[in-house]
């Protein structure tokens, strides 16, 4: 790891003059099913062998498609189609709770992950970032990139009328998937999280060879490298407080300018070196044009993967944005998670209340808006119940008016 960074003496970078190490990441093709029920739960078996509709996809809810119907990957068991969305088990149709009883239910099939939920745990566990390659379906990723306006829809005109996550249901799809979120919950050791701000689509254009750049930093809510007050000084034993969920919305290529890490940095338990540029220097009026840009050389990496794929990474990993050098805007859709107990990044309060007044929240499944609502709201045990934590606009006013 370099002691000391000198300017970087080209203006206008080019994929040839920064030396980041190229991490990609190829799709297999092949996919896992999920089972979906009305309900939006996915078709499983418990710890008895019985069938039943799961809320979250862990797996024992993966299935393997085959000519004559689908194989359980955790049991070898297999479900037959039966028309109209039916399913049947051993020659039972299931109902909606996936037993076979009562009236039959319509199930879907979904997109799965081409690798098996705990397969990701493992790697994450391991290196402390995992990309879960593809992931969306190819229709929620055109929706992103519409509502993003790039790719296919780059000559579109962004909509600033309304909140961007009440846009379209992809977002809260997006922001809902279940494999990953499976995965982050497994990682943290709690079921109970929530998103520190609103999931938000990010474009990054062409670089003018001016512009300040992003530098290093680590997220919410350690800041390291960031000038902003609550900085997590150090990490207490195993406990996470962070987890980054970055949507490859566009293809992510180091040409195109995704995302920089220092992969394993995580297990440091300190932010960058000043030497490396950080994000509170890179910030500052000017710095690109008196000092370069930020490190760009071999001990860092770039994580390059398809459209639809989802990278996951603890939030203490050093990384920074990249440098588009194409004339294509990059999208990205960011979620930063922590534990119940951290205090939220921004409030989603308001976003929240206009996105249950959407036509993209009445688009949801059951478990879709169940996941949403707990991801949004945050709550605090007060005297008429569990209050809704909120901004209050009228306290902040007095509160920065009196200095």
């Amino acid at each position: 790891m370099p002691e000391t960074l000198s300017p970087n003496p080209t203006p206008n970078p080019t994929p040839e003059s920064t030396q980041e190490r190229a991490v990609t990441v190829e799709p297999s093709g092949r996919h896992y099913s999920l089972l979906v029920a009305p309900s939006g739960g996915f078709l499983g078996f418990d710890e008895n062998g019985a069938s039943a509709v799961f809320s979250v996809a862990g797996d024992r809810v993966m299935w393997k498609r085959e000519a004559d119907g689908f194989l359980h990957v955790g049991s070898g068991r297999t479900a037959q189609s039966a028309g109209a969305g039916r399913i049947t088990i051993d020659g039972r149709t299931l109902n909606e709770r996936g037993q076979p009883v009562g009236d039959a239910a319509a199930f879907t099939v979904g997109h799965g992950p081409e690798q098996l939920p705990s397969e990701y745990l493992r790697y994450f566990k391991e290196h402390g970032w995992v990309c879960l390659t593809c992931i969306l379906s190819p229709d929620v990723v055109d929706d992103l990139q519409r509502v993003a306006c790039t790719d296919g829809h780059a000559e579109a005109t962004p909509d600033r009328s309304t909140p961007q996550f009440s846009q379209s249901v992809a977002l809260a799809r997006t922001a809902a998937e279940p494999v990953s979120l499976w995965v982050i919950r497994q990682y943290m050791r709690t079921e109970d999280i929530r998103f520190a701000h609103t999931p938000a689509l990010i474009v990054l254009t062409q670089d003018d060879g001016q512009r300040n750049v992003q530098g290093w930093h680590s997220d919410y809510p350690y800041h390291w490298g960031i000038p902003a007050r609550g900085k997590v000084p150090t990490q207490a034993g195993d406990v996470v407080l962070g987890v980054q969920r970055n949507v490859c919305v566009s293809a992510f290529t180091k040409e195109r300018g995704a995302t920089a890490f220092k992969l394993g940095s995580h297990a440091l338990d300190h932010g960058p070196p000043d030497s490396w540029g950080t994000a509170g220097a890179h910030a500052r009026p000017g710095h690109r044009a008196a000092h370069g840009l930020p490190y760009n050389g071999p001990d860092a990496d770039v994580i390059e993967a398809p459209p639809g794929s989802i990278i996951l990474y603890d939030s203490r990993t050093w990384h920074r944005a990249g440098v588009n050098c194409t004339v294509q805007p990059r999208a990205a859709m960011l979620q930063a998670v922590t534990p119940m107990f951290v205090m939220p990044k921004n409030d989603t309060s308001g976003s929240y209340r206009h996105f249950i007044q959407s036509a993209a929240y009445r688009q949801l499944s059951v478990r879709e808006r169940d996941e949403i609502r707990a991801m949004m709201v945050h709550r605090f045990l007060g005297p008429a119940g569990r209050d809704v934590i909120t901004a209050d606009a009228e306290l902040t006013s007095i509160v920065d008016g009196s200095g």
